[in-house]
């Protein structure tokens, strides 16, 4: 009987150590979906300071999927959605096992996956690149989202040209 008890204790804790990384993850996740709404603010790129200070970019961020997905789409504020005509990339956030999964569709054509991480104080969830679909030359490479307070984040995005990293940082204020 004793040894049956134990052997249950050891399958709980084992079990209760994989539900936390999988809830690692699921917290993530919710974290990010408090950001769902639309948002506005400047775009800055020390690299290209031409691309700095000029039309705000527009970002709206739907859940979808019965809460099993969040949609992130950027494109320059006061444009019409045509993605046909301009910018408009799109990025899929959600959870895969024990990690939260980011996937760009790139204007450039391609797939980068990036997988995410919680700072401590949750309040930072910074994406590491993964793999890619498609051509590696021009790809987004790494992500930050900063949760400053409820109607106010920012989001740092690295765009590889070539070899040559590109920084963007958006500091976006709620719209809704």
């Amino acid at each position: 009987m004793k040894s049956l008890r134990f052997m249950l204790s050891v399958v709980l804790m084992s079990l209760s150590t994989v539900a936390f990384a999988q809830s690692d993850a699921q917290k993530s996740f919710a974290t990010m979906k408090t950001l769902a709404g639309e948002w506005e603010g400047p775009v800055t790129v020390p690299e290209m300071p031409e691309m700095s200070g000029g039309k705000p970019m527009h970002l709206s961020l739907r859940v979808t999927s019965r809460g099993n997905a969040l949609v992130h789409e950027f494109q320059e504020a006061g444009t019409p959605l045509d993605a046909t005509k301009y910018d408009h990339p799109v990025t899929m956030l959600y959870v895969d096992g024990d990690q939260l999964t980011l996937v760009h569709y790139c204007d450039a054509g391609n797939r980068p996956r990036m997988t995410g991480k919680m700072s401590p104080d949750g309040k930072t969830v910074e994406f590491e690149f993964k793999d890619i679909s498609g051509s590696t030359e021009y790809h987004m490479h790494h992500s930050v989202f900063t949760i400053i307070d409820a109607n106010h984040h920012t989001e740092d995005w690295t765009f590889m040209m070539k070899d040559k990293p590109i920084h963007a940082h958006f500091d976006l204020q709620r719209k809704n």
